[in-house]
């Protein structure tokens, strides 16, 4: 049923209107070629060449133009590229729904402009794209008409019985198809569907090698990309470590340092009710103050652990496979834990794969209804993957706070994150990172 809608679909008709613009964009270029000889022309007839006038005559003319009429073609050429690939970009946003980010301005001379020869080199690349670009849109567009010869036959010819009328013409990929009658209509009905329901996979085809060549060419370049992905990690650490700051400050404030000053109002209290000398004059009561001090004392040192641990778990001087087996341990889901490292990565990578395993497993716990959740690390020297599976409902969110923030922090360090939470379930998530920062 799928291959049946799939040509009544708006994504089939925008298909086709990229692909006509592709066949129309790889004709511009085509007539590209044949502007210079229109020029050379054009200063011939301009200068009197086409008549008898003497070569002596002509030639410094046209030795003078026509190079000057080359050189602007050329410096024009990275200006007219990056607006054709702009209009390129805009096409495949609106029509196919696919993004290519725009190359950064230019900078230096039109002449040494990168992205825009590069613009220029996906309009020479056009012209074979749009071959099969073409051809589907052919299809699709003739497959509609030819499915219409039914319809408008008996609209068009109903002349009186006897009355001799010349064939009607169908185009097809197979040649031209006759119909002298009504029936002969379905014959060609028939093609028009045939064309009709493979026209969809044919434009497919067609764009998808487009598209490539669109991110690769008219996109920014693999340098200016990688810039781009340093800044954004950048500014991510950046907000992760002032984050980080406010955490530590908003907990120290709100939890140890209310403690300590408590603890030391109860000690001052205390000192109070035993006197400075003499027996004291109210011991029950000091007592009591000890004793209060004493058990904030001990919450101080909770907090500060608590503190501690949230910066850096303790438990992965030991290793990332002993400090998942702790962690498992705490969940309220059962968890199977698996590492296979070929060797400890850097403490940084451990630090940050323990913290996304710890967020995942309390987001499964807490929202998955799962009844297992298998935790598994592998890796070799150079990259390690990480992989949470529960068997809850599904639906977990990549844009939501909690799996954005573990793409925010694993973005840092060049990771990356894959997660697949159909309604339902089950959910996966696949963490990889590099072993070393």
């Amino acid at each position: 049923m799928t291959a049946l809608r799939a040509p009544f679909t708006t994504l089939a008709l925008r298909q086709a209107v990229f692909c006509v613009a592709g066949v129309v964009s790889a004709v511009a270029v085509l007539a590209v070629p044949a502007a210079l000889p229109a020029v050379a022309v054009a200063i011939l007839w301009a200068t009197g060449a086409m008549s008898e006038r003497p070569a002596p005559v002509v030639a410094p003319v046209f030795l003078v133009l026509f190079p000057l009429t080359v050189a602007l073609l050329v410096v024009l050429a990275t200006t007219i590229g990056r607006a054709t690939g702009a209009v390129h970009r805009a096409l495949a946003g609106r029509l196919l729904g696919v993004r290519v980010d725009a190359p950064p301005p230019r900078r230096a001379s039109r002449v040494a402009d990168g992205p825009g020869w590069r613009a220029i080199g996906y309009g020479v690349l056009k012209v074979p794209l749009a071959i099969p670009e073409g051809y589907g849109a052919f299809c699709y567009v003739f497959g509609l008409v030819d499915l219409s010869y039914p319809v408008w036959w008996p609209l068009f010819r109903n002349h009186p019985p006897g009355t001799r009328l010349g064939p009607v013409h169908a185009l097809t990929p197979f040649g031209m198809i006759d119909a002298r009658t009504f029936p002969g209509t379905f014959v060609i009905a028939a093609a028009g569907l045939a064309m009709l329901l493979v026209a969809p996979w044919l434009m497919r085809a067609g764009t998808t090698p487009d598209v490539a060549a669109m991110r690769r060419l008219l996109g920014p370049g693999r340098l200016a990309e990688r810039v781009r992905e340093l800044q954004v990690s950048r500014a991510r650490a950046i907000d992760d470590a002032a984050t980080m700051m406010r955490r530590l400050e908003r907990d120290l404030h709100d939890g140890a340092q209310i403690r300590l000053a408590t603890l030391a109002m109860n000690l001052g209290m205390a000192a109070e009710k035993l006197g400075a000398d003499g027996p004291p004059p109210d011991l029950a009561q000091a007592r009591e103050l000890v004793a209060l001090a004493h058990r904030g004392a001990k919450d101080a040192l909770a907090d500060l652990r608590d503190l501690v641990r949230g910066i850096h778990p303790p438990v992965l001087d030991n290793g990332l496979g002993d400090a998942l087996a702790t962690l498992a341990t705490s969940s309220t889901v059962p968890v199977a834990v698996t590492v296979e490292l070929p060797a400890r990565p850097a403490p940084a990578i451990e630090t940050i794969a323990y913290f996304c395993a710890a967020e995942l497993l309390a987001n499964a716990a807490k929202h998955s209804r799962a009844s297992r959740i298998g935790l598994g690390v592998a890796g070799d020297a150079d990259r390690l993957t990480m992989t949470v599976e529960d068997d809850g409902t599904g639906g977990a969110d990549p844009d939501g706070p909690g799996l954005s923030g573990l793409a925010r922090r694993i973005g840092v360090v060049d990771g990356r994150m894959r997660v697949d939470s159909p309604a339902g379930g089950p959910t996966r998530v696949e963490i990889e990172l590099p072993t070393q920062v």
